[in-house]
């Protein structure tokens, strides 16, 4: 049996070799979509974002609904001198309740991203909850694939949030989408400090 375990593992290993020699650089940042009704899309989003600080990075991130609203990764990325924040969302839609307000605030959020995306200065730029603001059509999504298409080179972007648009995810090299199984606020439980925000 330990023989048998042995060979299959040898197989997959070169199988797995073969695959990853076939691989290329593609010699620019990739664009990553984190969608889905799930728990998860900015938490996953900002680990990759402790991945790419663990290699000396530099990240920025643009805040595009959660507004005044501390979160822990808000309180702990913003100490961190490789890490630009900006939260520029006025809160969630039904806070807010002014169509015109949202699109002048989605509008002047995804401003300051193009600026940041344009400048070489980020290897990864995370718009986190950029697809509410595109859901809502505060957005154009071909002015957000515009702004995509024009960042630097050398920078990656992480866009997060339900319900992303077709024409985001057909561009975006990654689409991860997050399927809720169970979720505590079904039961009752309210929101917890360090698990949900």
């Amino acid at each position: 049996m330990t023989e048998d375990h042995k060979s299959k593992m040898q197989d997959l290993q070169a199988k797995q070799r073969e695959k990853i020699a076939q691989t290329e650089d593609p010699g620019r940042g990739l664009i990553l979509v984190h969608t889905g009704d799930g728990k998860g899309k900015s938490s996953s989003a900002f680990g990759v974002a402790l991945r790419a600080l663990g290699w000396g990075q530099k990240v920025g991130v643009v805040q595009f609904i959660k507004g005044k609203w501390i979160t822990g990764e808000r309180r702990f990325f913003k100490n961190l001198p490789e890490v630009t924040w900006h939260t520029m969302g006025e809160g969630f839609t039904w806070d807010t309740q002014d169509r015109d307000r949202d699109i002048a605030a989605a509008t002047a959020a995804y401003a300051k991203a193009c600026e940041m995306m344009q400048s070489g200065d980020y290897d990864l730029i995370l718009l986190d909850e950029i697809n509410i603001a595109l859901r809502y059509d505060y957005l154009d999504i071909a002015a957000v694939i515009d702004g995509l298409k024009a960042r630097n080179e050398r920078t990656s972007v992480i866009l997060t949030g339900r319900d992303a648009k077709p024409e985001l995810m057909d561009y975006a090299d990654l689409v991860t989408e997050m399927t809720e199984v169970k979720h505590p606020f079904q039961a009752g439980i309210k929101a917890q400090r360090g698990v949900d925000y």
